[in-house]
């Protein structure tokens, strides 16, 4: 049965294999780890999918390859396995030093450091020696290095050499690399800058785009916040943002629109039953990701809130797992924390729509009263979708938000919140 680099997200073409822990000729049951990979994303163990006999590894620790590339081959009893003789081996770069696979995982610092731990190592100026790993084998996670940056001074290393950036093969000469200089500086793409930029091109490509907005009057969740939010950080170590509520909301609203939650196959359009809610995260100006809570459709405001928490906390330290980036079904970009009064967001592949929620800000607001027009200071907010229009009209978006905007002002937040 041959072993395939698994899709480690719905944008990431390809993955660095950063350790074998199995030589070939040993027995592997099924579930049992077999090898680490990485991205600038996530790090992942994989476990061997079948019990059998390692019959051939054909790349070497420290290779980046394209997902679906077949990286090992496991007789299982039930089907006919390459011979490793027939199979070309996948070398990695010439600076690792690598050399056979090694059944007991190698303390080299360029083998036993994932992509994102590696780029937070050489942009830092540390020497990994000096960091104690809390990982499998003693292995250097990315919320080691954090740690030690916060409680140890950076050690001064000479890391030309030892790590060089791991590059593909090429088959024709590479272009003459941007030069800084002459008033200007060049910044490479790092891994997650060139996913993102190869899907947002590809996003606004396949999908004709439309944004709608709504202005929200969010009084009604300000009042639980401002009631709650003490004892809520108490309890729960963190604060009670408005977004878990949109969330809800979001949800709620597409029960009554559910082409929203679909993506486009050929002449059709596939609508899902649960919402699987993608929250997008900022890492630090470093790049974006949007991992996913499954089945958000089936949680409280409240359940929606920790798994949001959990979800960025473990982002901004690079601990997310595959499942963390697969099978969303919509989006929210949540930029208010930076004060914009709107976005017009690209959505994400192959969803039809994605929701921006921008700052909420105290503003002179016309109300009823009694019968009578009143200007009254409330809290206001813009929420923009940007939607596919192969799969969805104007007035089907618009109908959606004017839902969301009723809900998110006139629910009982209070009964939702313990």
């Amino acid at each position: 049965m041959d072993v395939l680099m698994p899709q480690l997200g719905e944008t990431v073409a390809e993955g660095t294999l950063t350790i074998w822990h199995k030589a070939v000729g040993d027995t592997v049951e099924n579930g049992e780890l077999l090898f680490e990979i990485g991205t600038d994303k996530v790090e992942m163990e994989v476990p061997a999918p079948v019990s059998g006999v390692l019959t051939a590894i054909n790349v070497e620790a420290g290779a980046t390859v394209d997902v679906g590339a077949v990286l090992a081959v496991i007789d299982d009893g039930k089907s006919d396995a390459a011979s490793p003789a027939t199979t070309p081996v996948a070398s990695a770069p010439a600076a690792s030093n690598a050399s056979a696979v090694s059944r007991t995982p190698t303390r080299h610092p360029s083998l036993r450091l994932s992509p994102v731990v590696r780029k937070l190592v050489v942009e830092n100026n540390l020497d990994p020696a000096h960091i104690p790993g809390t990982g499998r084998d003693g292995r250097i996670k990315k919320s080691d290095v954090l740690a030690y940056m916060k409680g140890a001074p950076a050690v001064q290393v000479q890391t030309t050499a030892l790590f060089e950036p791991l590059k593909p093969p090429q088959s024709t000469p590479p272009v003459a690399p941007l030069k800084s200089g002459a008033g200007r500086t060049v910044v490479p793409f790092n891994r997650i800058r060139q996913m993102t930029a190869e899907h947002m091109v590809r996003s606004k490509t396949v999908s004709p785009h439309v944004a709608q907005g709504v202005e929200v009057d969010f009084s009604s969740v300000d009042k639980v916040r401002k009631e709650k939010g003490g004892v809520w950080r108490a309890r729960e170590g963190f604060s009670l943002t408005y977004l878990p509520f949109i969330a809800r909301a979001v949800c709620d609203v597409i029960k009554e629109f559910p082409n929203i939650n679909s993506h486009v196959e050929a002449d059709n359009l596939v609508v899902y039953d649960q919402v699987n809610l993608a929250i997008a995260v900022d890492l630090n100006f470093q790049g974006l990701v949007a991992p996913v809570i499954q089945n958000a459709s089936a949680m409280t405001a409240v359940e929606i809130a920790r798994a949001v928490a959990d979800l960025a906390g473990r982002a901004r330290s690079g601990e997310l797992t595959q499942e963390d980036h697969q099978g969303a079904t919509y989006t929210i970009s949540n930029n208010g924390s930076f004060g914009t009064l709107f976005t017009t967001p690209i959505i994400n592949q192959p969803q039809v729509a994605i929701l921006s929620a921008d700052a909420i800000t105290k503003r002179p607001w016309v109300v009823n009263v009694g019968g009578e027009d009143m200007m009254a200071i409330r809290p206001i907010g813009v929420l923009t979708q940007s939607f596919d229009h192969r799969a969805i009209d104007g007035a089907y978006s618009a109908a959606f938000l004017r839902r969301l905007k009723e809900i998110i002002e006139t629910k009982d937040w209070g009964a939702a919140l313990p």
